[in-house]
């Protein structure tokens, strides 16, 4: 199954954006690199957001990035997943934004494949707040093959 019938299968729908203030995904030679996307939930890791609820925001910025990801390639094949920057708003003594992070690492396995295309490098940092209060910022960038 290719990573479009696979992202498909899981549910997933991909829909034309139009061009806002900034370019949420780009063109640079071979490589497709995301702007950051937010996650619809607001709030902070540590106080009041579980880890669980930052798994399914971080796994909703994945489905953001794949999105944007589509408008500017047209499909999800061909590419192969490099690395991830995901952005945890998170109270000073909180320490997992790794486990809040795998919920996009996770995503991107199951559509790309963990061993393959899919197998990426990544960084997860805490922050003490992100734009307008969201949970989890993630960005993205892929090789096209």
């Amino acid at each position: 199954m290719s990573p479009q019938e696979k992202a498909e299968s899981l549910g997933l729908t991909f829909a034309r954006t139009e061009p806002g203030y900034l370019n949420l995904c780009i063109r640079s030679g071979q490589q497709l690199i995301t702007s950051g996307h937010v996650s619809d939930l607001k709030g902070k890791l540590g106080e009041g957001v579980s880890v669980e609820q930052g798994y399914e925001a971080a796994k909703d910025c994945a489905q953001k990035i794949l999105n944007s990801v589509w408008n500017t390639h047209g499909s999800l094949d061909g590419l192969r997943v490099i690395k991830l920057l995901g952005c945890v708003n998170s109270s000073p003594d909180f320490t997992d934004q790794h486990l809040v992070i795998n919920g996009a690492s996770d995503l991107l396995h199951e559509i790309f494949g963990k061993d393959g295309d899919g197998y990426h490098a990544r960084s997860a940092l805490g922050f003490a707040q992100l734009p307008t209060g969201v949970a989890v910022e993630v960005e993205a960038i892929f090789e096209i093959l």
